[in-house]
């Protein structure tokens, strides 16, 4: 049994296999500057969309050298809960509704809210 036994050898820990005959794709590195004096540098594939930024470590968006900042893109503005309000009613039907509630409270019909 003895005879057996791989010695110096930490079975599952290492590969076996070698980089002979790999053939890694060729790569480009992108240099990232960030605002904080930062320089990032990644590697890409040659057929990847590099992006023009990338998150720093400091958390400040840097940009990639040689390029131009891209333009923000503009999306729709939040609704608020007037907005949403505005889409059910008009705001003459909310006046109505408002001095319906207020009169019911002067009356003493309604409890008051915190």
């Amino acid at each position: 049994m003895s005879n057996r036994s791989l010695r110096g050898m930490r079975i599952g820990s290492h590969s076996m296999e070698t980089e002979e005959g790999v053939e890694f794709a060729p790569r480009l590195q992108a240099h990232y500057d960030c605002p904080n004096g930062h320089t990032i540098i990644l590697p890409f594939s040659v057929e990847a969309d590099v992006p023009v930024t990338w998150e720093c470590r400091c958390g400040e968006e840097a940009l990639l050298r040689d390029a131009s900042k891209p333009e923000p893109k503009a999306g729709k503005a939040p609704r608020t809960h007037w907005d949403m309000l505005l889409e059910r009613r008009t705001v003459k039907e909310l006046e109505e509704l408002r001095d319906e509630r207020l009169d019911l409270l002067r009356a003493g019909k309604l409890r008051r809210s915190a």
